[in-house]
């Protein structure tokens, strides 16, 4: 297979081509800019497939096909899911988040060994324009991946009983009364989780609705919930966002 990495982070294209070797698999070419990108087009045979990154140093990677006409497969590889990825769904091949996950990465390349083969797969850079202009749909985080001493260990949101932060560390609590550290501020989880069914009741806490069991008056005009087995604190719901959270509730 004839296939090219466009990525402007030089760890990350480093990165995908060893896992793509794991799958028997070669990059022949790795590009870095949209400028870079355009010259080795112009002067060079297209490819059967080209992962590409969206964001470039010099701008986005749709400027390539504007100047250039390209009749290759293309898969995604972008950060940013926000990139209209309904278009992306539209061009019959598929798109990867970042950090690539290996399973995710082998299912893209199935699918475009299934699909297209060895045939090129025009790339409609029209029906991007226009999805771009619209509003797509957002995509929330289902999985969060923690460490547990020199292992990984994959947890789905529906075990997720609340999230919390302590000593300026955050933590996920889950549904077997375990705590995981994890990256994530409460913060950025507040933009990450489905807001129909996460809230953050208080600087400390965000909660699922499914785990509310019980919701009692406290003190200061104030919330209490009562959670299946977080009992390591009370749980408030802060008396600015009492309002707001009946409004969720409801």
């Amino acid at each position: 297979m004839n296939l090219i990495i466009i990525e402007d982070e030089k760890p990350a294209a480093r990165l995908l081509q060893r896992k793509l070797e794991k799958m028997g698999l070669q990059a022949s070419t790795m590009l870095h800019s949209v400028e870079e990108a355009v010259n080795w087009f112009q002067n060079n045979p297209h490819p059967e497939l080209i992962f590409l990154d969206i964001q470039l140093s010099d701008g986005l990677s749709f400027e390539i096909f504007e100047k250039v006409d390209i009749r290759s497969a293309v898969i995604f590889t972008t950060a940013y899911d926000e990139y209209a990825l309904r278009a992306f769904k539209l061009n019959s091949v598929d798109y990867l988040l970042k950090p690539i996950d290996e399973d995710e990465l082998a299912v893209a390349v199935d699918k475009f060994r299934a699909t297209i083969q060895a045939k090129t797969a025009p790339f409609d850079f029209e029906t991007i324009r226009k999805m771009l202009s619209m509003p797509a749909e957002k995509s929330f985080k289902t999985r969060f991946t923690v460490k547990i001493g020199p292992q990984l260990k994959v947890i789905h949101v529906d075990e997720v009983e609340c999230f919390y932060s302590e000593n300026k560390g955050t933590y996920l609590h889950t549904t077997d009364n375990r705590d995981y550290l994890i990256e994530n501020t409460l913060e950025t989880l507040e933009q990450e989780l489905d807001p129909k069914q996460f809230y953050r009741i208080s600087r400390k806490f965000i909660v699922p609705m499914r785990c509310i069991r019980e919701i009692v008056m406290y003190s200061n005009s104030r919330l209490k919930l009562m959670l299946p087995t977080y009992k390591s604190e009370e749980v408030i719901v802060s008396r600015e966002k009492v309002s707001d959270f009946k409004s969720w509730i409801q």
